[in-house]
């Protein structure tokens, strides 16, 4: 019961740090869309997703394969630390200065004339990400749980603080609008041209000052790659190495992509860089449901693997799917619903607002992803591990596919129907062959109706309009409560038995 214990203690505090950091990180929007342009976020959006993509080239697989030789080989974890923090530092310096050398070229090939400084805090900001990746495993294997989250939120306030400092303070500063003193001082620093070049600096500097802090907590270590060692931990980390690539791409390519996809002048007034940084923004707002799918993934797998032996354990994890799916049925529509007073609290320019229709479509895409989550089960359970690789390949390809052939023709949505069909595949393909391996009695027709009634009620509150503002706050709310009152007349008989078993224990 005490392993159970520290084991959920811990879950809880990754599980918060990552909830908090991404929080924290998604607050910055409403900044960036009142001082950046959309050439900026265009920016910002394609070169993060870039940034996303490279990071798993640049750790490969090496983060588990740490976790895997370090606890269950017989060997000496502090010599594991030791050649695989070695390996990644030769190799991520490698691959690093490939980048910065092909700089002016990378910055020419893809639309950044006169920027190659993007491209060189780029290749920094990779190789720093590479070289804390173990040592942060570390921090994770020793069950240095507080630790581990109080350096990963410090990293991101530090990055928080320097956006803040960079695109806010200074330009106020620089405008003469606080603290006219420092205006020549600031000047020394501060480019007025520059957007997407804060961005990156502040994520590097925030990066760079994380370097001692962690190798002091990770401990010394002596620099060595033995080729003997290293072998067997390579074969393991290839296959991770191509499943990782095949999950991002289901991640970021829409991001990645729209700007080189998108006709010049398909919308009017705008440049496909800055139509990406729409398409960027309005994404961002889909992190609500994104927030609640990690926080399900940090609870549900260990409690997953925690039941595993109850002969009862399929209905089990019916329910949890039954539950999942009611209770982000219902988040879904109440954004959606929402979205006209959510754009205006973190989308600050009007001109980012034109992309709203494709956030409930990116919910239900990001809805998808967790009940795939949930449906991953089987194959984790069987040892069928290589399904998860079949399965995250062909939601890449579906993703690629998607965005190829739609982006030209629908824009914005077509970019976030990539999203919704590559999840939505996975989730079929996984149930399908689930049902095969370890049969689960999943409420398949109630879970699809809930599906179907909220994504449809979403977009008509997203779509319902009225001269007075109250009125159609009180109407699209009203959907959502309509959804929930056909939830519960369908659910009636387990409300039945959750009120008799709550007096139950009442009494």
């Amino acid at each position: 019961m005490g392993q159970l214990k520290k084991l959920a203690g811990q879950t809880a505090i990754y599980g918060i740090s990552s909830i908090i950091g991404k929080t924290i990180n998604f607050l910055l929007l409403p900044i960036y869309t009142a001082y950046l342009d959309k050439e900026s976020l265009g920016s910002f959006t394609a070169i993060y997703a870039f940034i996303a993509f490279l990071n798993i080239l640049f750790t490969y697989g090496m983060e588990t394969t740490y976790f895997r030789f370090a606890t269950g080989k017989g060997l000496d974890p502090q010599k594991v630390y030791a050649q695989i923090q070695s390996l990644l530092i030769t190799s991520a310096l490698s691959m690093g200065a490939i980048i910065y050398l092909s700089s002016a070229s990378l910055a020419t090939w893809l639309g950044y004339e006169g920027q190659e400084h993007l491209f060189r805090w780029m290749a920094w900001i990779l190789v720093i990400d590479a070289v804390l990746a173990i040592p942060y495993a570390k921090l994770r294997k020793e069950n240095k749980a507080l630790q581990f989250a109080l350096t990963k939120l410090a990293n991101i306030l530090l990055n928080v603080g320097f956006n803040i400092f960079f695109i806010v303070f200074c330009f106020h500063v620089w405008s003469g609008d606080i603290f006219p003193v420092l205006k020549d001082l600031i000047g020394i620093i501060y480019k007025p041209n520059w957007g997407v070049d804060y961005i990156l600096l502040s994520n590097l500097i925030a990066n760079a000052l994380m370097v001692p802090w962690l190798f002091k907590l990770s401990g010394k270590f002596t620099f060595g790659i033995e080729k003997a060692v290293i072998k067997p931990m390579w074969h393991y980390a290839v296959p991770l190495l191509f499943m990782g690539l095949a999950g991002v791409t289901n991640e970021v390519f829409s991001r990645g992509l729209f700007e080189y996809l998108l006709p010049d002048n398909f919308y009017e007034g705008l440049s496909s860089r800055e139509a990406g940084g729409v398409f960027g923004a309005n994404f961002k707002l889909a992190i609500f449901m994104n927030l609640v799918i990690q926080a399900f993934k940090y609870a549900a797998e260990p409690f997953f693997f925690n039941q595993s032996t109850d002969k009862n354990s399929p209905e089990l994890f019916a329910k949890v799917m039954h539950a999942f799916v009611i209770f982000c049925s219902t988040l879904m529509v109440l954004i959606s619903v929402n979205l006209d007073i959510l754009g205006k609290i973190f989308l600050r320019d009007p001109g980012y607002w034109e992309a709203l229709n494709i956030v409930p479509v990116l919910l239900m895409g990001y809805l998808f992803l967790g009940i795939y989550f949930n449906l991953s089960i089987w194959f984790k359970l069987t040892d069928q591990t290589k399904y998860s690789f079949y399965i995250t390949l062909l939601g890449a390809i579906v993703t690629v596919l998607v965005i190829f052939l739609l982006v030209p023709v629908f824009g914005y949505m077509g970019a976030a129907l990539s999203t919704l069909a590559s999840y939505f595949i996975m989730s079929v393909v996984c149930y399908w062959y689930g049902q095969k391996y370890f049969p689960i009695p999943y409420q398949l027709s109630k879970g699809l109706f809930y599906l179907f009634l909220g994504f449809s009620l979403s977009y008509l509150g997203f779509y319902m309009e009225f001269e007075i503002p109250v009125i159609q706050f009180m109407l699209k709310n009203g959907l959502v409560i309509l959804f929930v009152i056909v939830v519960l007349f369908f659910e009636k008989k387990q409300v039945e038995e959750f009120k008799s078993q709550f007096n139950k224990r009442k009494s």
